[in-house]
């Protein structure tokens, strides 16, 4: 049955991304905000099919604390869903890409034809220059922007270096920062062909201001909040972290045990704390 629905999904995603992009193409002469809400509209029919065809639903936690201004967000990235989805939880955005995603057909046409940020790679430096730059232009257009600090896909579960661009973005314009969990790669695998339904938790953190903050406090500030929510709301996917982590805490109290014949010897103990806080709005999709 995954792999009917997915294979269905796959028709319905070519059927409708297609003539998207060709229009796209066409409407190249509009104002680049006249051309964002309207290919954008390609995304409630694709989370309509998303949810019922692969039965993938969703539900947000926190969305109380979106501000009311352009923002800088700092994402989980496990799946192309949270590309599609975050477009339909956010206000009006714009994602940092990899420049050569444009040249796939009809896809990267249509990301083409609105506002984003395409950045090289291979640029090094320059490449963060290119971030701030075309960030800043976007943020004033009133475009929030959506940055993946792990700068690529990662599996549920495992976590890759944050990487400070979005942080640096967020200084440098004097917009805050959003931080999102979230577990869409447990039904939408990387480079899956087969999708699983499910209910994806999407988590909407605090607010963090950069006022007074360098970047790189920022960006660690972000990674805190995103890991220890990632642990609190999917711990079965940190079960082997978990253990090490008691193991070694065993080991440790070991270690310290009394001594026979001392009973007034102190004695270590350990313990856990889950960080995270508690949700008041749990919205379902």
């Amino acid at each position: 049955m995954h792999l009917i629905r997915s294979f269905l999904f796959a028709i319905i995603l070519a059927i409708v991304t297609i003539p998207y992009a060709l229009f796209g193409i066409l409407i190249f002469w509009a104002p680049p905000m006249t051309r964002h809400r309207l290919i954008t509209t390609w995304v409630p029919i694709m989370m309509w099919v998303i949810r019922h065809v692969l039965g993938i639903r969703y539900r947000v936690i926190g969305r109380e604390n979106l501000p009311a201004t352009a923002s800088v967000v700092l994402s989980k990235h496990q799946s192309a869903w949270e590309t599609i989805a975050l477009q339909q939880i956010l206000p009006p955005l714009c994602y940092v890409l990899k420049r050569e995603l444009l040249r796939v057909p009809f896809f990267g046409w249509g990301l083409a034809s609105i506002p984003g940020i395409a950045i090289d790679r291979a640029a090094g430096k320059d490449a963060m220059s290119q971030v701030v730059e075309q960030g800043r232009a976007r943020l004033k257009e009133g475009l929030w922007v959506v940055v993946f600090p792990e700068g690529t896909r990662v599996a549920p579960g495992t976590t890759r270096r944050y990487k400070p661009g979005g942080a640096i973005l967020a200084k440098r314009a004097g917009v805050p920062v959003v931080p999102i969990a979230h577990n869409a790669g447990e039904f939408w695998k990387r480079n899956a062909f087969i999708k699983r339904p499910g209910e994806i938790v999407v988590s909407i953190g605090p607010v963090i201001t950069v006022k007074g903050e360098k970047a790189e406090a920022v960006n660690e500030r972000a990674e805190a909040w995103i890991e220890a929510e990632m642990r609190r709301l999917f711990p079965h996917h940190y079960a082997d972290e978990a253990a090490a982590a008691a193991g070694e805490a065993g080991a440790g109290a070991d270690e310290s045990a009394v001594p026979a014949g001392k009973s007034d010897a102190p004695t270590a103990t350990a313990s856990g704390v889950v960080a995270g806080g508690p949700a008041d709005e749990h919205e379902r999709t």
